[in-house]
C-alpha cells in the first residue's frame, strides 16, 4: 500500500518549506485568489442571503473543531427526552448564498472541494463566505440547514426532519477542551450528551459491521529553535462527534432513495481478494479475528499504539479502497451502500468544503417539505460524481507532497543515521513501509522486512527538491 496521513504546520515555518509548500500549489495547477466577479458576487452576496427560514436562534448551538478554524460547517445541540434523546444538527446553509448557474457555483465546481495546504489553504468559496457570512461562528445569526433526529434509548433513529432555519452558536469549542471536560466530569447538558450518544452510535456501528479505521496525523511542533515531527492518534472527542455526521449523512441517504433522487458517498464491499490477503496479515500479527467476524469488529477492538496492531490497521486500509459517488435520478443505484459505514450514506455535512454537499442537501430539503426537487439542482446531479474525483485526487496528491515534503526537510541532515522503526508494510517485490517513533515519519525501505516487527533502518536518503525519504535495512 502507498503512504497515506495528513500533517499539521504551525504558523511561521523556515522559508525553504514555504517555497516547497507554494511549488507543491503550482506543480498541482492548485487555483490562486477568486476572479474578480466571483469575489464581487460573494461580497454582495454575503450581505443579502436568502432569508433563513424558522426561527432556531433560541436553541443553544455550539460547534467544535480544530483551534484556529473559521470555515465552521456544523453546530449541534442535544437534548434528552423521555425513552430517547433529540439531535439538532445545523449545518452552514450555503445554498442561501450561492444560486445553481451564478459565478460562485461555476468556480466552485471547478474547485470541488477546499484544498487543506500549510501555509494558506485554497478554499471551495470566497472566505467573504466561508470563514464569514455563512460560516457558524459564535455569537452571529447564521441560516443553516437543519436536521432534527429523534433517538431510542439505544441510539437507533426513529423520526427525521430536515429544514431551512436561522441558528446563532453560542460557543466554539476544540477536541480537547470535549475531551478534558468528559474525562474530568464536568461535561454536561449537549457535550455530556454527546459523549454518550457518541458511544452508542459507535457500539450499533460495530453491531452492523462498520469501521472506522484510527489512523495517526503527524505533527510539526516547535521544539529547542528547530522543529521536530509527532504523531498524534484521534481523540474519542472526534469519533463522538463524527458521528452526528454518520446520523445526517444516513438520514440524508434514506430520504434520497425512498424519493429516488439523489446523490450518495458510495463504497464497494471489500474484494474477496483483499480481504484473504488482510485475514492473512492479522494470523501473522497474531491479531485476533474470531470465526466468522466482520473485519470492522475485528479493527473496532484493537489499539493504534500497539505496534503489531498499528501494522494491521495500516495493511486493512486496503479494504476501504474504491470510495465514490453515485447520482441517480429514478431508480436508485445497484451499490448504494458505504461497505465502511455499512449502511446508505450521504455527504451532507460539509457544504462550505465540499461541493456535493451543497446539492445534497437541496435534494433533501425539497422532499422534507414534499416540493419537487429544483431543476437547477436535478440537472447539475448526474455530473457531480466526476467532479468530486477529480478534487479528491487532487486534494489527496497535494496532501501526500507536503507530508513528503516536511519529512524530507527534517531529515536531511541525518543522512547514515541509524533509527528503530517497526515495518507497517511489505511489498511483493521486496521492501515495504517503515514507521519510526521518533521522528514521526513513515516511509519507504529497502530489504527483506518483517511485517509488524521493530528493525533498525538506516536513512540512505533525504531529499526536499523532490520529497524523496528513503531507508534500507543496515
Amino acid at each position: 500500500m502507498s503512504k497515506t496521513t495528513s500533517i499539521r504546520v504551525p504558523a511561521g515555518v523556515p522559508a525553504r518549506l514555504e517555497d516547497g509548500f507554494g511549488r507543491i500549489r503550482r506543480e498541482l495547477k492548485l487555483p490562486d485568489a477568486f476572479p474578480a466577479r466571483v469575489a464581487e458576487e460573494a461580497a454582495w452576496v454575503a450581505r443579502v442571503p436568502r432569508p433563513g427560514g424558522e426561527d432556531l436562534t433560541g436553541l443553544p448551538f455550539v460547534t467544535v473543531d480544530p483551534p484556529g478554524s473559521m470555515d465552521l460547517d456544523q453546530a449541534f445541540h442535544l437534548e434528552r427526552l423521555r425513552g430517547g434523546y433529540r439531535v439538532w444538527y445545523a449545518i452552514a446553509d450555503v445554498g442561501a448564498f450561492v444560486r445553481p448557474g451564478g459565478v460562485i457555483d461555476a468556480e466552485a465546481r471547478a474547485r470541488g472541494a477546499t484544498v487543506y495546504l500549510p501555509g494558506g489553504n485554497v478554499p471551495l468559496h470566497p472566505p467573504v463566505l466561508s470563514e464569514g457570512a455563512a460560516s457558524l461562528l459564535p455569537g452571529a445569526e447564521r441560516p443553516a440547514v437543519v436536521w432534527r433526529i429523534d433517538l431510542d434509548g439505544d441510539g437507533r433513529t426513529v423520526g427525521v426532519d430536515v429544514l431551512r432555519a436561522l441558528v446563532r452558536s453560542r460557543e466554539r469549542l476544540d477536541y480537547e477542551y470535549v475531551q478534558a471536560a468528559v474525562e474530568t466530569g464536568t461535561a454536561d447538558g449537549t457535550i455530556g450528551l454527546l459523549a454518550e450518544i457518541g458511544g452508542l452510535r459507535l457500539a450499533l456501528e460495530r453491531d452492523r459491521g462498520g469501521v472506522t479505521l484510527p489512523t495517526p496525523e503527524q505533527q510539526l511542533v516547535p521544539s529547542d529553535g528547530g522543529y521536530r515531527l509527532e504523531y498524534r492518534l484521534p481523540l474519542p472527542a472526534e469519533a463522538w462527534n463524527a458521528q452526528l455526521s454518520l446520523l445526517a449523512g444516513t438520514a440524508a441517504a434514506q430520504l434520497m432513495l425512498e424519493a429516488e433522487i439523489g446523490v450518495l458517498r458510495v463504497l464497494p464491499a471489500p474484494r474477496p481478494a483483499d480481504l484473504d490477503r488482510v485475514r492473512r496479515v492479522a494470523l501473522a500479527l497474531e491479531v485476533p479475528w474470531p470465526e466468522g467476524a466482520a473485519y470492522g469488529a475485528v479493527v473496532h477492538g484493537l489499539d493504534a499504539k500497539l505496534p503489531r496492531h498499528a501494522a494491521f490497521l495500516h495493511e486493512a486500509r486496503v479494504l476501504l479502497r474504491g470510495a465514490g459517488y453515485a447520482a441517480f435520478d429514478g431508480t436508485p443505484p445497484k451499490l448504494a451502500e458505504h461497505a465502511a459505514v455499512a449502511a446508505p450514506y450521504a455527504h451532507v455535512t460539509a457544504p462550505l468544503r465540499r461541493l456535493v454537499d451543497r446539492y445534497a442537501s437541496e435534494v433533501c430539503l425539497a422532499i422534507a417539505a414534499g416540493e419537487p426537487v429544483p431543476s437547477d439542482v436535478r440537472r447539475a446531479l448526474a455530473e457531480l460524481p466526476e467532479l468530486m474525483a477529480v478534487s479528491g485526487r487532487r486534494a489527496g496528491a497535494a496532501e501526500r507532497a507536503c507530508v513528503d515534503l516536511v519529512e524530507a526537510y527534517l531529515l536531511r541532515d541525518l543522512i547514515g543515521q541509524e533509527f528503530t522503526a517497526m515495518v507497517v508494510d511489505v511489498h511483493e517485490r521486496g521492501g515495504g513501509l517503515v514507521q519510526l517513533a521518533d521522528p514521526a515519519v513513515i516511509a519507504r525501505c529497502d530489504g527483506d522486512l518483517p511485517l509488524g516487527e521493530h528493525v533498525t533502518v538506516r536513512l540512505i536518503r533525504a531529499e526536499p527538491a523532490t520529497r524523496e525519504v528513503r531507508f534500507a535495512l543496515p
